[in-house]
C-alpha cells in the first residue's frame, strides 16, 4: 500500500499525474473519496480500460453526501417536467408494437390537455404557451377545434370559466385499454418514474380513469377489429363512453373499424421502350414464322395483353422503380407471349367434364430426411434443394452437364453442384426468373444470343443470412444480414430485382438485389413468419405467421404499411399463393385446409378439404387462375376448381367430380443419370388421372380420395376437388404450374411411410 497522504495540496499534486479532467472531478471530494477514486482511475488506465475509466469518471461526478449518485428527478425540473414527461410517453408509444399503437396513442391527448391546464392554473402562462406551441402539431388533425379553445385559456380564471375546460376539470377522462396494454403501461411508468413516469402517473390517477378491458387490441387490422367487422358488431359500451362527455375526442373506434385502404390490383404496365422493342421483334417473328391455323399472331396476342394492362386499375411504373430493360428482357417477354398463346388452355368445368391437367414428378432418393426446401427454375432446367446440413445442391432436370463460365471448368461434366456457405439449416431457396430461349438469335450483330436461363439463386438459413448465388460461376455474390435470428422464407419478386424475406424476428423485409440492407421493413405479426408470397404486380407482399398469431397480412411495398389482414386459420399456415389475375389468393395449413380469399374485400371465399394432416408445403395457380394445384406431406398432389363452390348443395350433382373416386396406383419411374454421392432423382410421368404423377387429356372430373384414411378416420373431400394423384411414399414439397399449364412436382421418397 502507498503511504497515506494527509495534506490537501499534496493530494492534488498526486492527482495531477492523471488526466486534467480528474483534477476537476476530485477537487470537491473529501480526502478519502478523492484518494479512492484516484486509485480506481489509475488501475483502469494501467490496464488499458480507457473507455471504462471515462464512464467511471462521468458517473462519479454527481455524488451525494452519502457517496451515492444523485438522480435529477423530473419533479425537480419545475415546469419542464411536463415537457419531459410528454416526450417520454410519446417515445415509448412510437417504439411499441404497431398493434398497440392506436390504443396507446389515446393517452397523448389527455396528457397534453391536463399538463397545459396544470401550467395555466399554477400561474406559468409563458411556460404553458411554450408547451402548447411545442406539441400542438401532434393533435391538429383530430383535435383542431379543441386546440383553438385551449389557445384562449391563458389565465387561472379562464380554466374556471371556459365551458370546455370546466368539463375537463369536472369529469375524469375515460381511457379504455386492453388489459395487456394497460399492464405494460403502468410497468413502464413505474420503471421510468424519475424520468417523467411519475408525472404521467399522477395525471392519469387524478384526472383520468384508465379501465382495463378483456378484449383484443383495437387497431384497424387487429384481431379484435377483424372479428367485430365479421360479426357486424358495434362499439363496446366502454368505447362509446371514451373521453369527456360532451367534448369531441377525435377519431372514434367506429371510424377505425370501418376504415379500408383502396388497392390497385391490376398488372404493372410495361416500360414503354421495352414494349416498343418487343412489339417490333414480334412482328419480325410473325413474318419469319406465320401462325398456324386457329392461332392468333404474336403481335395480336401482345396487343391484347397491353390492352388489358391499360384498362386495369394497376400501379404506375413510378411506384416500383426497376432497372432499364436489356436485350435479355426483350427475348424473355417475346417467349412469354408465345407460351401464353400456345399454352394448354383450361376452360373450367363444362358439361360436367373435369379439367384434364398432366403432372410430372421428380422424386429424390437417399435424402435421409435432410431436404428442407425445394424450388424449380421457371424454364424447368434446374432444381435446387436446401438441406438441414447447411448446404444447397442444384441439379439439371434433364441430366445434362451444368454450364459454368469459369475458365478452369470448361471441360467439367457434372449434372449437379453443391453450394456451401451457410452455417445453419437452409430453410428457403428461390430461382430468379427464366424461360426457354429462342431457337435463333434475333440480334445478328452479336456473337451470342441473350441467355434466358436462371442466373441467380437466393437462399435463407437458420444462421440469419440471406445469400445470393451466381449460377454462372457457382459462388456466393452477396450476403444480406438484416434479420435478427433465423430466416425462414425468401422469394424473388415477379419482376426480379426485388425479393422478400420473413424470419423468426416476426418481420417481413423487402430487398433490392443491389443493396445490402432492406428497403422496407414490415412489422405487425405477433409470432415468426411461416410463409410469404408476392402479388403479380410486384407492389404487394403477403405474409403468414405461425404459432399463436395465425394471421395473414398484406403489405404495400410502396409505403410499407399493412393494407389487409386475413384471419380464419386454426393451424400452422404453411403456404401462400396469389393467383395470376391478382384478385384472389390461397392459403394452406398443417390441418390439410386450403382457404381462398378475396383480396379487395378482405373476406374468405371458401375452404377446400382433401389433404390429410401434416401440412401443404406448396401450391400453384394455373395461368387462368381457375385451377389450383397443391402438394401435401400426405404424399398426394391435388387439383382444385377455384370457381366451383364447396357447398355440395350448390355443386352440380351430375358432375363426376361431386363423388370422390378411388385413387389408382402410381406409374413407373425412370432414372436420371447422376454423378452425385448424395441424393438422386427419379422422374415419373403418367397419363391416368389417378396415377402418381399425372392426369392426361382423357381424365375425368373424378376427385380422387388420395390416402383415403388418416389415423382411422375418413378424409373429408370437398366437391371442388378435380383429381388427386397419390405417390409411392413420397411427401410432396413443391408443385408448380408452368406457363404452358403443365404441373411440375418434387418430393423426397420416404421408405418408412
Amino acid at each position: 500500500m502507498p503511504p497515506r497522504l494527509s495534506h490537501p495540496v499534496v493530494r492534488l499534486r498526486v492527482a495531477a499525474r492523471g488526466s486534467p479532467a480528474l483534477i476537476a472531478d476530485i477537487a470537491h471530494l473529501s480526502p478519502e473519496e478523492a484518494n479512492f477514486k484516484k486509485k480506481v482511475t489509475d488501475y483502469l488506465l494501467k490496464r488499458g480500460f480507457t473507455k471504462t475509466e471515462a464512464i467511471f469518471r462521468q458517473e462519479s461526478r454527481n455524488l451525494g453526501p452519502d457517496g451515492k449518485p444523485v438522480h435529477v428527478r423530473a419533479e425537480d425540473l419545475g415546469t419542464k417536467q411536463y415537457t419531459q414527461a410528454f416526450n417520454l410517453l410519446r417515445g415509448w408509444i412510437e417504439k411499441n408494437l404497431d398493434i398497440y399503437k392506436l390504443e396507446l396513442s389515446k393517452l397523448l391527448w389527455p396528457t397534453f390537455v391536463y399538463s397545459y391546464l396544470d401550467l395555466v392554473e399554477k400561474g406559468y402562462s409563458d411556460d404553458a404557451k411554450t408547451y402548447y406551441e411545442q406539441f400542438k402539431g401532434e393533435f391538429e388533425k383530430a383535435h383542431s377545434d379543441d386546440l383553438k379553445v385551449l389557445a384562449t385559456v391563458t389565465l387561472r380564471q379562464h380554466v374556471r370559466e371556459n365551458n370546455v375546460t370546466k368539463l375537463y376539470r369536472a369529469n375524469k377522462y375515460k381511457i379504455p385499454l386492453n388489459v395487456h396494454v394497460a399492464g405494460a403501461l403502468f410497468h413502464f411508468l413505474q420503471r421510468e418514474a424519475d424520468n417523467g413516469g411519475s408525472v404521467i402517473s399522477n395525471l392519469l390517477s387524478s384526472d383520468c380513469e384508465v379501465t382495463a378491458q378483456a378484449r383484443g387490441p383495437i387497431e384497424p387490422y387487429s384481431f379484435e377489429a377483424i372479428y367485430r367487422r365479421a360479426q357486424n358488431l358495434d362499439l363496446d359500451e366502454a368505447d362509446a363512453e371514451e373521453g369527456i362527455p360532451g367534448v369531441f375526442t377525435g377519431v372514434t373506434n367506429r371510424d377505425v373499424l370501418d376504415a379500408t385502404v383502396p388497392l390497385r390490383l391490376g398488372p404493372l404496365p410495361m416500360e414503354p421502350e421495352l414494349r416498343d422493342d418487343v412489339r417490333a421483334e414480334l412482328e419480325a417473328e410473325d413474318q419469319r414464322q406465320p401462325p398456324a391455323d386457329g392461332f392468333t399472331s404474336l403481335v395480336d396476342e401482345f396487343d391484347q395483353r397491353i390492352k388489358r394492362e391499360e384498362s386495369a386499375d394497376g400501379p404506375s411504373r413510378a411506384d416500383l422503380p426497376l432497372p432499364p430493360s436489356r436485350a435479355r428482357d426483350v427475348v424473355m417477354e417475346m417467349q412469354k407471349v408465345r407460351e401464353n398463346r400456345d399454352r394448354f388452355k383450361i376452360e373450367g368445368r363444362t358439361g360436367g367434364v373435369g379439367v384434364p391437367v398432366s403432372a410430372c414428378i421428380f422424386t429424390f432418393h437417399n435424402t435421409l430426411g435432410s431436404v428442407s426446401c425445394m424450388d424449380f427454375s421457371k424454364d424447368h432446367e434446374l432444381v435446387a434443394v436446401g438441406t438441414m446440413d447447411s448446404y444447397i445442391r442444384v441439379w439439371s432436370l434433364d441430366g445434362k452437364p451444368l454450364k459454368s463460365k469459369l475458365a478452369n471448368e470448361k471441360d467439367l461434366k457434372v449434372n449437379n453442384r453443391k453450394l456451401i456457405g451457410h452455417s445453419g439449416p437452409v430453410y428457403g431457396v428461390s430461382f430468379s426468373d427464366a424461360i426457354t430461349n429462342l431457337n435463333h438469335n434475333i440480334y445478328p450483330d452479336t456473337t451470342n444470343k441473350p441467355e434466358t436461363n436462371s442466373k441467380l439463386l437466393l437462399s435463407c438459413s437458420a444462421d440469419g443470412q440471406i445469400r445470393l448465388w451466381s449460377l454462372d460461376v457457382w459462388a456466393c455474390l452477396c450476403i444480406y444480414k438484416a434479420h435478427d435470428g433465423p430466416v425462414f422464407r425468401v422469394q424473388w419478386g415477379p419482376h426480379g430485382h426485388y425479393f422478400a424475406s420473413g424470419g423468426w424476428d416476426k418481420t417481413v423485409r423487402v430487398f433490392m438485389q443491389d443493396h445490402a440492407s432492406a428497403m422496407r421493413l414490415m412489422v405487425g405479426h405477433d409470432t415468426s413468419i411461416s410463409a410469404i408470397a408476392w402479388h403479380p404486380n410486384g407492389t404487394y407482399v403477403f405474409s403468414a405467421s405461425d404459432e399463436t398469431d395465425k394471421s395473414i397480412r398484406m403489405w404495400s411495398v410502396v409505403t410499407g404499411n399493412c393494407v389487409r389482414v386475413f384471419t380464419g386459420h386454426t393451424d400452422y399456415i404453411s403456404a401462400l399463393e396469389v393467383a395470376p389475375n391478382g384478385k384472389i389468393f390461397a392459403s394452406a395449413d398443417a390441418g390439410g385446409n386450403i382457404f381462398f380469399w378475396d383480396i379487395e374485400k378482405g373476406t374468405r371465399i371458401k375452404r377446400c378439404r382433401g389433404h390429410g394432416k401434416g401440412g401443404i408445403p406448396s401450391m400453384s395457380f394455373s395461368v387462368e387462375s381457375n385451377v389450383l394445384v397443391s402438394g401435401g406431406l400426405d404424399g398426394t398432389v391435388r387439383l382444385w376448381d377455384v370457381e366451383l363452390p364447396t357447398d355440395p348443395a350448390k355443386a352440380n350433382p351430375l358432375a363426376p367430380g361431386a363423388t370422390p373416386a378411388a385413387d389408382g396406383a402410381a406409374g413407373d419411374s425412370i432414372a436420371v443419370n447422376g454423378q452425385s454421392n448424395g441424393p438422386s432423382i427419379t422422374v415419373g410421368a403418367q397419363g391416368a388421372p389417378a396415377a402418381g404423377t399425372g392426369g392426361g387429356s382423357g381424365s375425368g372430373g373424378g376427385g380422387g380420395g388420395g390416402t383415403g384414411k388418416k389415423k382411422g378416420k375418413d378424409v373429408q373431400i370437398t366437391p371442388d376437388q378435380i383429381s388427386a394423384f397419390p405417390t409411392k411414399k413420397t411427401p410432396v414439397m413443391k408443385v408448380q404450374f408452368t406457363r404452358m399449364n403443365l404441373v411440375v412436382v418434387g418430393g423426397c421418397f420416404d421408405p418408412e411411410r
